[in-house]
């Protein structure tokens, strides 16, 4: 069963938007999409179950809208975050990214990665 997100993204911040926990709507969900680029945080997602939850696949479908202008700019890491983003859209992935050995392989991968795009300063 699918579940849809009706909401529309969050406007960039402002100096009176309204704040959950000192933070801006904006500020949480840059927060957690960002750490999406993290596989192990995946894993960890993975083994509480939640992404076999239907409003959380939901939230991240609707979390896309990171990779786009004018947000994908506010991301410290768009190549991992929004590859792992796209990958959740996946229900394969979502039950995949439990075995251990995934998580070591995108680690590794997002590691070789950094290296090379540091090779060229």
């Amino acid at each position: 069963m699918d579940v849809q997100m009706q909401q529309s993204p969050p406007p960039i911040p402002t100096d009176n938007e309204p704040k959950y926990g000192g933070y801006s709507r904006f500020e949480i969900e840059l927060e957690f999409v960002q750490s999406l680029a993290n596989p192990f945080y995946l894993n960890h997602l993975a083994s509480q179950k939640l992404l076999s939850e239907p409003a959380f696949v939901a939230y991240l479908s609707y979390l896309r809208y990171w990779s786009r202008p004018p947000y994908v700019k506010y991301l410290n890491y768009p190549g991992p975050t929004l590859k792992h983003l796209e990958l959740l859209q996946e229900e394969r992935f979502r039950q995949d990214i439990i075995s251990p050995e995934l998580v070591q392989m995108l680690a590794t991968e997002g590691a070789k990665a950094s290296v090379d795009w540091h090779k060229g300063d």
